[in-house]
């Protein structure tokens, strides 16, 4: 029992690798282990900082109806970037839940790249990754370079079109349609959120320009979700950027599989707090002190 439990909780070992360690069946490894824990031989403890972060995520859960909430602890300052602790947060998150030849949806932005890196490192297999918008390729130039345990499916157009008469065009071309098709199978969804500043990775990439902003925040945007801007309150905000679009529609995206944002920071506070009023995401990821502020704002 010392042993299974030893090699379980320190060395990281999984049950089967336990199993064959010892010689015994997996299921007499995960009987020991219960056992351990009733005997007391194995104890766990619970940090005080911890409880707090149980309690804001249960709270976010209630007042959003979102299905589960991983939060990230307080980041120090010069630590970190946010989206890399919540990048890996989320990495880890998909790692622990798919299964072979897994399918996930991936939307666009700089948190998505670098959780799509990290679950690359972790996946145990393959993993097959379809685009949500175009332009994924602009952010991830090594998509087919062999260095990621993934598969990418992207959708083969530009994020905006020239015009809204291209992008209806785009949209109906096959090579498009047959990824959007393949979107419906995936067991997860990820999207990151962005805010309405010059950080956001479609302005500070420059695919969108400081006038496309002004026109956002005059029709009172505050953010956005696979590059769709909405209100405060996660309205979609009618506008020739969004005529030019080639993204999956909100409302598809309300209908897909375990949806999952990731997003931190208190920039995004408001843009995040959009896309939860909105209806949009079943999961949530983000640090302790963002989530602190959505629990404080009505």
């Amino acid at each position: 029992m010392a042993k299974a439990a030893w090699y379980y909780y320190f060395e990281n070992m999984t049950q089967q690798a336990i199993a064959d360690r010892l010689s015994i069946s997996r299921m007499r490894v995960i009987k020991l282990l219960e056992t351990a824990r009733q005997t007391g031989l194995i104890q766990f403890r619970l940090r005080s900082d911890a409880v707090g972060m149980i309690e804001q995520s249960h709270q976010l859960m209630q007042k959003y109806g979102l299905k589960d909430v991983f939060l990230v602890p307080e980041m120090e300052q010069g630590e970190a970037h946010p989206n890399e602790s919540v990048a890996r947060a989320g990495a880890m998150y998909i790692a622990d839940r798919i299964g072979e030849n897994a399918c996930i949806n991936v939307g666009y932005g700089d948190t998505l790249s670098r959780t799509l890196t990290h679950l690359s490192a972790m996946a145990r297999s393959p993993v097959n990754c379809i685009s949500l918008t175009g332009g994924v390729s602009n952010y991830l130039p090594s998509a087919h370079s062999g260095l990621f345990n993934a598969q990418f499916h992207l959708i083969p157009a530009p994020l905006f079109a020239s015009s809204p008469e291209m992008a209806a065009a785009i949209r109906v071309e096959s090579s498009v349609s047959e990824v959007i098709r393949m979107s419906e199978f995936s067991a997860f969804t990820l999207v990151g959120i962005g805010p309405l500043t010059e950080s956001a990775t479609v302005f500070r990439n420059g695919v969108l320009t400081p006038a496309d902003m002004l026109f956002l925040k005059l029709h009172n945007a505050v953010g956005d979700v696979l590059c769709h801007f909405m209100d405060s309150d996660g309205n979609l905000i009618p506008s020739p950027i969004e005529d030019r679009l080639i993204s999956t529609p909100l409302e598809r995206l309300k209908h897909m599989h375990n949806v999952i944002g990731l997003a931190a920071g208190v920039e995004k506070a408001e843009a995040i707090q959009a896309v939860l009023r909105g209806g949009y995401l079943d999961i949530l990821i983000t640090d302790e002190t963002t989530a602190a502020l959505l629990l404080k704002s009505p």
